[in-house]
């Protein structure tokens, strides 16, 4: 088994070290978030650090890297206070990977990677109309991350869309039927595939394995 400790990992290549320490922790959804400036125009842009931090109230966050010039995302959701975040359908993994492109201010990837900007009535945020599954968010609180210079963007569901068909009697979303893709690292993509769906874990009914 290959080995790296502390000091290895730091004296690695810098592009070798980021793949592998970001494949490092496995598969990562594959989320398209968009966004409208105060002026405006439209941005979409992939994350793949897109994480639930609770359903009641239903937050979710992202993980925001240090801020640049090309910063649009964070900076839209500064402005607006309204973002959208959405599955990316595995047929269309090329289109969403480009997202990550540094296009200029005025430029907007929905109309560079063929993507279609989808609007609900009273919400501001642009959705992706490919993507299966669709949720409309809120900004609600921001936690710098002083280690590293990234930050915690939590929101709060307002809007949640996906196909009738997807969703099971329990609540869960079929996410295999929805085709949503994941990635690992900065840039291998997968499609799903369902293994097997377990009971709710409890002491008095563990197995013997």
């Amino acid at each position: 088994m290959k080995h790296y400790d502390a000091q290895a990992i730091e004296q690695l290549e810098r592009r070798f070290r980021a793949n592998l320490i970001n494949s490092s922790s496995g598969f990562k959804s594959a989320n398209l978030i968009g966004t409208k400036s105060k002026d405006g125009q439209e941005n979409v842009a992939i994350f793949s650090s897109v994480v639930h931090l609770g359903s009641d109230p239903a937050l979710i966050g992202y993980i925001q890297r240090p801020l640049g010039d090309h910063s649009h995302t964070y900076r839209n959701i500064m402005e607006t206070g309204v973002y959208t975040i959405n599955h990316v359908p595995a047929k269309l993994v090329e289109q969403a990977h480009y997202t990550s492109a540094r296009l200029a201010r005025d430029a907007s990837e929905f109309e560079a990677c063929r993507l279609s900007p989808y609007y609900l009535e009273g919400f501001e945020a642009p959705f992706v109309a490919e993507s299966p599954v669709l949720l409309g968010m809120r900004f609600v609180q921001e936690i710098p991350i002083e280690l590293n210079g990234t930050r915690l963007i939590i929101g709060k569901i307002e809007h949640l869309l996906f196909h009738a068909a997807l969703v099971g009697a329990d609540g869960n979303l079929a996410l295999d039927q929805a085709q949503s893709a994941v990635v690992a690292g900065l840039d291998s993509y997968y499609g799903p595939s369902f293994l097997v769906k377990l009971p709710y874990a409890k002491a008095s009914e563990l197995p013997i394995f």
